[in-house]
């Protein structure tokens, strides 16, 4: 049945919302795009030097939020995907920004990685050319950051994110406007050493077509073919007669310039730069302009989750594989934890999270074992909070973090995170699930149940097996005082 997808893009330098139709045909899904909003906000240029956002900024973004928020009036949470980039990645006060911005859109807002970024892009941008077996490039030059990606069909290959972006280099290097010869070659020459430390493994795997997303690469494309500067696409050719002018002009000239947008012209100095950069390091001869982006890839990206085939799934097998995780066990954890969890009554829309962060934890806790065995919890913790992901916010990662340091050792170092009731009731399933599964084998049937009233949990177990099993009766008795000790009173009753 057709049925509509939002996604929301919060960038540094325009926020966009983008509605599509899913529609079936072949038994193959496509998304045909109902409505599209997009408002130059700027975002990255509220930064201060502290990284900390001026209140202009936020409630430039606060209002253009609230517009959208309206046009979402309606939408299933399950169909609409908000993601923040570079400038919320970076903001020291993202915390206190977000839960406003979230309140003024209506729905929850992820604050995704550089490389994540990437990977949405360049879905974005492959599901909207016409099919293909050649290598891509693509880059993807934002407000605060730019994505190269190399990828061949629906899939990258090659990811990498750099900070550096149209409005914090035009901010940095013509910050009145004025475009100087002097200025313009410090700024590529400063986007130049950002590209080298990529360039090298690029180069080395090769493509055979090149496509700029969003409207840096969008505004160069026009400006260079409607001013005849370039006879097809974006190239190095055109974008040197480009430099010249601005340089000649000493600023930006919206008349003089056919196909550019006034919205753009303000930051076409800072992403002029970093296209030079990018042509000479990774030596591009000519770029198309791809469509799509970071929104498109967020469509796509919610219409895989809805069809099962969630990208977090397919990372966390992936992580299984490269970490040599222990298969059977982590079946086993996963499995128990989840029986318990579903007996207790938890928040409905709650709940569904839970069981997602409950399951993806329990596949990974012992992730930090191909480390050492000593404090593997703590080892795990912190590469599931700091790796790339594939799928996974920030905020996603650093719950399933959680979940996999608190599942063994001491609970006082997790009150910090500051989790919620049905967090803590999920962390202590895990923990009874990893306690009865440290012999390593199945069970059968588990032998305990749960009841959770308020902040009291009652722990019922079959008499004869904890009589049987001493050292499991020892385990849960110090598991019972660890939880005293953060404010749950837990009874453990052998019947």
């Amino acid at each position: 049945m057709d049925h509509l997808l939002a996604a929301v893009d919060l960038g540094s330098n325009s926020f966009r919302l983008s509605i599509g139709r899913v529609v079936q045909q072949d038994n193959i899904a496509h998304i045909y795009a109902v409505d599209r909003l997009k408002e130059s906000v700027r975002l990255a240029a509220g930064l201060g030097p502290d990284n900390r956002l001026d209140n202009a900024s936020i409630e430039r973004a606060l209002t253009i939020l609230r517009r959208y928020g309206e046009r979402l009036k309606g939408f299933d949470p399950d169909r609409v995907r908000a993601v923040a980039t570079s400038t919320f990645r970076v903001a020291r006060n993202v915390d206190e920004i977000l839960s406003r911005a979230e309140e003024a859109l209506g729905f929850p807002i992820e604050v995704i990685s550089g490389q994540e970024e990437a990977r949405l892009i360049f879905s974005g941008v492959a599901n909207e050319l016409p099919p293909s077996d050649n290598k891509r490039l693509v880059i993807d030059i934002g407000g605060g950051s730019t994505e190269v990606i190399i990828g061949k069909s629906f899939e990258p290959m090659q990811l990498s994110s750099l900070l550096m972006g149209c409005v914090s280099y035009t901010q940095k290097y013509f910050p009145d406007g004025v475009v100087s010869g002097e200025r313009m070659d410090k700024a590529v020459l400063a986007a130049r050493r950002e590209f080298e430390g990529v360039a090298k493994r690029f180069r080395k795997m090769g493509w055979q077509e090149a496509y700029g997303s969003s409207g840096t690469a969008k505004g160069l494309f026009a400006v260079l073919t409607d001013s005849h500067m370039s006879r097809q696409g974006i190239t190095l050719d055109g974008l040197e007669k480009l430099r010249r002018k601005l340089v000649e002009d000493r600023q930006v000239i919206v008349e003089e310039l056919p196909g550019l947008k006034e919205s753009r012209a303000a930051v076409l100095p800072g992403g002029l730069a970093i296209m030079l950069a990018a042509f000479y390091e990774l030596g591009i001869e000519v770029m198309m302009q791809g469509e799509g982006a970071l929104r498109v890839g967020v469509l796509y990206d919610l219409l895989g989750r809805e069809s099962k085939h969630d990208k977090r799934d397919e990372t966390v097998r992936q992580f299984m594989r490269r970490y040599h995780i222990d298969q059977g066990q982590a079946t086993r954890v996963r499995a128990c934890a989840l029986h318990l969890f579903n007996t207790i009554p938890v928040n409905k829309e709650e709940k569904e999270d839970l069981q997602k962060w409950l399951g993806w934890a329990a596949d990974l806790h012992e992730l930090g074992m191909s480390i050492t065995a000593e404090d593997y919890h703590k080892h795990g913790a912190y590469i599931l909070k700091h790796a790339d992901m594939p799928g996974f916010s920030t905020d996603e990662q650093a719950i399933i973090s959680w979940f996999t340091l608190g599942h063994s050792g001491k609970l006082r170092k997790l009150k910090a995170y500051r989790p919620t009731w049905g967090q803590w009731v999920a962390l202590l399933c895990m923990r009874l699930s990893a306690l009865l599964m440290r012999p390593r084998e199945n069970l059968g049937r588990i032998p305990l149940s749960l009841m959770v009233k308020g902040r009291a949990l009652t722990i019922t177990i079959n008499a004869a097996w904890l009589k049987a099993h001493p050292l499991t009766e020892y385990s849960l008795q110090n598991e019972v005082n660890e939880w005293e000790k953060t404010g749950f009173k837990i009874i453990l009753a052998a019947q």
